[in-house]
């Protein structure tokens, strides 16, 4: 498994860094949800010129993302904010597949198609 280096120097992999962010941003543990698969490969995208913070170090001009479809088997409740030292989000809703194109920033809409796309195969193999 692919690894990341955070500034701590600790190496954590891919897999776990997708379970510490999704209790920090979401308060789920890894119990509260079955990992249904992952896209093949990284998505990248870059920042437009006028997002990018030239004075930040290191220096963030884009992302490489590994998409990740998770199912929720845990109660509804169990999704909580208060959970991460800042949180991100302040609520969240039950919505269409599809709809998070319709509200994505438009530089990162075309790595949304990708991974929606790709992973939608998941869906399709529970469902039949």
């Amino acid at each position: 498994s692919e690894a990341l280096k955070y500034l701590t120097d600790d190496v954590e992999t891919v897999e776990d860094a997708l379970y510490r962010e999704l209790y920090e941003e979401t308060g789920l543990q890894k119990e509260d949800v079955e990992l249904l698969g992952k896209t093949s490969d990284w998505l990248y995208y870059d920042l437009p010129e006028e997002l990018v913070r030239q004075n930040q170090k290191p220096l963030c001009i884009g992302q490489k993302q590994i998409w990740y479809m998770l199912q929720l088997i845990g109660a509804d409740d169990s999704i909580r904010f208060d959970r991460g030292e800042s949180p991100e989000f302040d609520g969240w809703r039950w919505v269409d597949y599809w709809f998070p194109l319709t509200e994505v920033v438009s530089f990162k809409r075309e790595v949304y198609q990708q991974a929606l796309s790709e992973l939608e195969v998941l869906i399709k193999s529970r469902v039949a």
